[in-house]
Formats: structure tokens, C-alpha cells, sequence
């Protein structure tokens, strides 16, 4: 994991950074948006920052930084605050792939969304054709718990959903290179 990642509220001011990789077809290829226009870059920062003032906040929206340069972006949703249930999701600028910037992302909102939130059970979905983001999920230490068919329309058609979890009592520390 690359260790110079940290996360930061996202403001309304990142939206060229994050529109350079959520106009790309490749970075949203397995999503049910994208690529992005400015105006919808725009309209998801805004919708970020109007979030931290509703109450109780469930939505967490955070910019990634690697060495100072927002490379991605995630996010923590709170989906039931009755039952402690939050997803997680994140999205990396394809020239650093590889790198460790979707671990490091997703180990930060887990913690996050244990520590700072409570939540009990955190889960992760994503298309059965990204492996990178399925290994990402596993080096988290997160469960496979099997496939949901046809939860997505996207692009080329219907999209199963890989989901993945994690309860808080599994999460004890942040995962290495190899993982946890």
C-alpha cells in the first residue's frame, strides 16, 4: 500500500482534478455513470459538499491524495443508521493503477466508517470483469459474499455486482502489502 495517500473532504474547487479521470472512459467503465461532463463533475461536488450539512450526515465524500495531487476520490455512505450499515466505494485516475491508491483509499474509509461512525457491517460492490478492484477489496480484508445478477444497467447491458463485506470486529488494523 502506498503510504503517501491521504484523504481530505471534497470541495467544489477539486472538480478539474476529478473531472480528468471521470471524463475518461476507462476509469468508469464498470460504473453506471460516465464518462462524466463537466457539468455532472460539478453536480457531484456539489451534491459532496451539500451532504455535510444534513443531519443525521450519512454521506462522506473524500478527495484522494497522492503525494499532495488529488489522484481519486471516495466515498462512505451510511446505509442504515439503525442497523450500522455503510457502503464504500472509490474511484482512482487510471495513469496510477497499481500503485496502491484504491487500498489505501478503502482501508481509510473503513476506518472511518468504524471509527468515526460506528457502523457495524461495511460492504463493497463491484462488476464481476474488475479483477483489480475485487483483489483491492480482498487485500482489505473484506468477505466475498457472492454475486448479485443483474443489480446495474450500464453501457453495454445488465451488470452483476460482486458484494463484499466486512464487520467491525474483523476490522483490527489497516492492511499491508499483502494484506491483513
Amino acid at each position: 500500500m502506498n503510504t503517501s495517500v491521504t484523504l481530505r473532504e471534497l470541495v467544489v474547487g477539486d472538480c478539474p482534478a476529478v473531472h480528468a479521470f471521470a471524463s475518461l472512459p476507462e476509469a468508469c467503465r464498470y460504473q453506471a455513470w460516465g464518462p462524466n461532463t463537466a457539468e455532472q463533475t460539478r453536480d457531484f461536488a456539489q451534491g459532496a459538499v451539500a451532504a455535510r450539512s444534513q443531519s443525521p450526515r450519512t454521506r462522506f465524500v473524500y478527495a484522494a491524495c497522492l503525494d499532495g495531487e488529488l489522484v481519486g476520490i471516495g466515498e462512505l455512505k451510511v446505509r442504515s443508521l439503525t442497523h450500522r450499515q455503510g457502503e464504500i466505494s472509490y474511484l482512482v485516475h487510471p495513469r496510477v493503477w497499481g500503485r496502491g491508491v484504491g487500498t489505501a483509499i478503502g482501508a481509510e474509509l473503513l476506518d472511518r466508517g468504524f471509527t468515526l461512525t460506528g457502523l457495524h457491517r461495511i460492504y463493497a460492490t463491484c462488476d464481476p470483469r474488475n479483477v483489480a478492484s475485487a483483489r483491492v477489496l480482498g487485500r482489505l480484508g473484506m468477505t466475498h459474499e457472492g454475486r448479485h445478477r443483474h443489480t446495474t444497467r450500464i453501457r453495454d447491458g445488465w451488470r452483476d455486482s460482486e458484494v463484499f463485506s466486512i464487520l467491525d470486529q474483523e476490522w483490527t488494523h489497516r492492511p499491508g502489502p499483502e494484506g491483513p
